[in-house]
C-alpha cells in the first residue's frame, strides 16, 4: 500500500499561493505606508494586480496560468471603471479601508499597472508551474 501525501499538487499550490499573497500584502501595505507620488502609485497598483491573480490562482488552482491572468486582469479592469461611478469614493468616505480595496478615482496608468503586474506574475507562475510539472 503506497503512503498518500500529506499535501496533493492542489494542497502545494494553494499553500505556495497563500504565502506569495501574504508577502503582496505585506509589500502593498510597505508601499503605501511609506511611499509617496506616481512611482508609489503605480507599484501599489501592481501589486494589486499580483494579489489578485495569486486570489484567483488560489480559487481556481487547476486553471492554467493564461486564464488565471485573463481573469486577474478583467477584474481589475472592471474595478478601475467601478471608480468612473463615484461609487468607490463615496464608499471610501463611509469605510476608509475601502479605499484599499477599490480606489476611489479613475486613472487611465492604473490600467498599465494592472496589465504590468498580471503581465509579470503570469510569466513567473507559468515559469514556476512549468518546472515544479513531474517528469514523464
Amino acid at each position: 500500500m503506497t503512503p498518500r501525501p500529506i499535501l496533493t499538487a492542489v494542497g502545494r499550490r494553494r499553500a505556495w499561493l497563500l504565502g506569495v499573497a501574504v508577502l503582496v500584502i505585506a509589500g502593498g501595505l510597505l508601499v503605501h505606508a511609506l511611499g509617496s507620488g506616481a512611482v508609489a502609485d503605480f507599484t501599489a497598483d501592481a501589486l494589486y494586480a499580483v494579489l489578485i491573480y495569486v486570489l484567483v490562482a488560489f480559487l481556481l488552482p487547476r486553471s492554467t496560468s493564461l486564464a488565471v491572468a485573463g481573469i486577474a486582469l478583467a477584474f481589475c479592469v472592471a474595478i478601475e471603471l467601478f471608480q468612473l461611478t463615484g461609487v468607490p469614493s463615496a464608499l471610501s468616505e463611509v469605510f476608509p479601508p475601502a479605499r484599499l480595496v477599490f480606489g476611489t478615482t479613475f486613472a487611465p496608468v492604473d490600467l498599465i499597472a494592472y496589465a504590468l503586474g498580471t503581465g509579470l506574475t503570469w510569466a513567473a507562475d507559468a515559469a514556476v508551474r512549468r518546472v515544479s510539472r513531474p517528469r514523464r
